[in-house]
């Protein structure tokens, strides 16, 4: 394996870091319930996917 021959400077390491950024995941609008999901994914309010319901309503655990 190669090993460097000098040593990288700070200013070269934080230069090459500088683009490693994170962005915020792209949402869609949920067609039932209107609120934002990630796309290809079922929704988390209403649990729809392309018209299917994957997973049921949350219910208070505290209901009778």
């Amino acid at each position: 394996m190669a090993l460097p021959k000098y040593k990288t400077s700070r200013a070269n390491t934080h230069s090459r870091r500088a683009n490693w950024k994170t962005s915020a995941a792209q949402t869609v609008v949920c067609p039932n319930c209107g609120e934002p999901a990630l796309p290809h994914m079922a929704c988390p309010n209403c649990g729809q996917f392309r018209g299917r319901v994957y997973r049921d309503a949350i219910k208070p655990a505290f209901s009778k």
